[in-house]
């Protein structure tokens, strides 16, 4: 179960302190894309290449660790200068592990950011890394995402129940460096 519950569970990508976690020690950042960046199936926004620009001027890496396609995959991470990982198998670790020795990071190094329970976070519970699980910025597009929402709901409820009880940003020990 500890693997389906995010580090961090936060309303936005673009809310996360990232200069925080520079400080912190981390150096690279995987990033799904379908309503964690952009809505689901949008190109690459203004919004989403300043941000990626502004954390490669932090001195981020930075990667697209997706599921989806080459095509939507390579689309939208080559303009804003990310390494990327296609049809990644998430859950599975695999994903992960090929995009950070790629970026030549070590695991404690990286740290993931998605918006869903079933993909992002369980497949980087798997491979060990810090997580934020950030709302969906748009609305889901196909059946089977839709049913993993349903799916994610009581688990979100933990989250949210248990963050009210500790009175803490953090659903799970945010490691300190």
């Amino acid at each position: 179960m500890c693997n389906l519950l995010p580090t961090i569970y936060i309303d936005s990508t673009y809310s996360i302190d990232y200069e925080d976690m520079y400080k912190r020690g981390y150096r690279g950042i995987l990033f799904d894309i379908d309503n964690t960046l952009v809505g689901h199936n949008a190109p690459q926004s203004e919004k989403s290449l300043e941000l990626i620009d502004r954390l490669h001027k932090i001195g981020f890496k930075t990667a697209v660790v997706s599921n989806n396609k080459l095509e939507r995959v390579s689309g939208f991470a080559q303009p804003a200068d990310m390494f990327y990982v296609y049809k990644a198998g998430k859950p599975l670790g695999r994903g992960y592990t090929e995009a950070i020795n790629n970026m030549g990071l070590k695991p404690d190094e990286v740290f993931c950011v998605g918006d869903q329970i079933f993909t992002d976070v369980w497949g980087a519970g798997h491979a060990g890394l810090v997580n934020y699980l950030v709302k969906p910025l748009g609305p889901d597009i196909g059946i089977h995402i839709y049913l993993k929402r349903i799916l994610e709901k009581p688990i979100l409820l933990l989250v949210l129940l248990t963050n009210k009880s500790k009175k803490k940003k953090f659903y799970r020990e945010h490691p300190e460096k």
